[in-house]
């Protein structure tokens, strides 16, 4: 059996005929771009947590693929009350392949409230207006 000087054993096993691949560079099969929703009733504070870098660099470490429908209920933090809040991100879309990479972009849109209660009426607009 002869073979290729250029045969590339992909990820999956697959052999293909590319004669460079880059391990760093996003494939077919990354996500270029993934949109996310969460509740119209979260607080500012909840969006402040989802919404930062950091974040963003945790959900692409810790999820390796993303669906169209897929909800991820994801800790955002303990706050002052010493209670957790998790919050429901939905995957609205996902743009190119399936599987999340480093360079995968990811962006928010809110969806329709769904009763989040977090105990976080303190970090809220309808918590007490006190110190």
């Amino acid at each position: 059996m002869e073979h290729s000087s250029d045969a590339v054993t992909a990820r999956d096993g697959s052999v293909g005929s590319d004669a460079t691949v880059d391990a760093d560079e996003p494939d077919a099969q990354t996500a270029a771009r993934l949109v996310l929703s969460y509740p119209e009733d979260l607080s500012d504070w909840g969006r402040f947590q989802v919404e930062k870098p950091a974040f963003r660099a945790f959900l692409r470490k810790t999820r390796e693929q993303a669906e169209p429908g897929d909800v991820w209920e994801e800790f955002v933090g303990v706050g002052c009350c010493g209670n957790t809040l998790d919050v429901p991100l939905r995957v609205e879309s996902v743009e190119g392949g399936s599987r999340i990479g480093s360079e995968t972009e990811i962006d928010y849109e809110v969806r329709e409230a769904c009763g989040l209660d977090g105990s976080w009426r303190v970090q809220s607009a309808g918590g007490p207006r006190r110190s």
